[in-house]
């Protein structure tokens, strides 16, 4: 494990934490609970029986422990790394990151078997349960362009297939506000350090988790009943805390 300061957020953030748990006492809804059923995207690539290679998404969205922990618990998605994407490898560190001056963005790596999701459905979660794609450089108690909405495109298909959901979702206004998820193609992905890995599965009662996370694993599992897997792929063999 890691030294207390690497692991929790600053002290504005727990200030958040303690007043969304006081929130979840008097039984009033909290930011991640927020999810919402949006249509599967017009166009996409459906999943392809006669697929012989996987498929990669890279996505952002806020705090990567938890889209970690969404993607992990997604059928057909074969591996879900926590990361950086939008700057260089010389900057793709936790502490550096958290500047706010890297161009990074915490990301996912999400690797999906074509055979039984497609990258359309990838989307679809990614948007509706993995984090609210109308907050501009932020989600929840988290500030800042790393906690940016943003899609990393790993091909023109993809950018395509991304750039068209996108403009289907602001057309249907299924939110409140517009979708200010951004495309940035050609950016490389960076795994995060080992200890940011299987973050959401090795602590289930840490404050963060509890508040912010776990409600959208459970709204995967209502929103999404066909594509939840209640055993998540980890990345790492370590037990899960009890």
């Amino acid at each position: 494990m890691p030294q207390p300061s690497s692991l929790f957020r600053p002290l504005l953030i727990f200030t958040a934490l303690l007043l969304g748990a006081g929130l979840a006492l008097r039984g009033l809804p909290l930011a991640a609970e927020s999810a919402r059923s949006i249509p599967p995207p017009a166009l996409d690539e459906p999943a392809d029986p006669q697929a012989t290679s996987e498929g990669v998404a890279i996505l952002a969205g806020g705090c990567f422990w938890g889209t970690q922990g969404v993607f992990q618990h997604v059928d057909g998605v074969t591996a879900a790394v926590s990361g950086y994407a939008g700057g260089t490898a010389k900057t793709a560190h936790y502490e550096m990151v958290g500047t706010n001056k890297t161009g990074h963005a915490e990301a996912v790596r999400v690797t999906f078997d074509p055979r039984r999701i497609s990258y359309g459905r990838i989307l679809q979660i990614y948007f509706s349960v993995a984090h609210d794609p109308t907050e501009l450089n932020r989600q929840g108690p988290d500030v800042g362009t790393q906690y940016r909405s943003a899609i990393f495109p790993t091909s023109p298909e993809q950018a395509h297939l991304a750039e068209a959901y996108i403009a289907q979702l602001n057309q249907s206004r299924v939110f409140d506000a517009p979708v200010v998820t951004k495309i940035e193609p050609d950016r490389e992905f960076f795994p995060a350090e080992d200890y940011h890995q299987d973050f959401l599965t090795r602590n289930p009662r840490h404050p963060y988790i509890v508040i912010n996370d776990l409600p959208k694993i459970e709204n995967l599992k209502r929103l999404f009943p066909d594509l939840y897997s209640a055993n998540p792929v980890l990345v790492t063999e370590a037990t899960p805390r009890s």
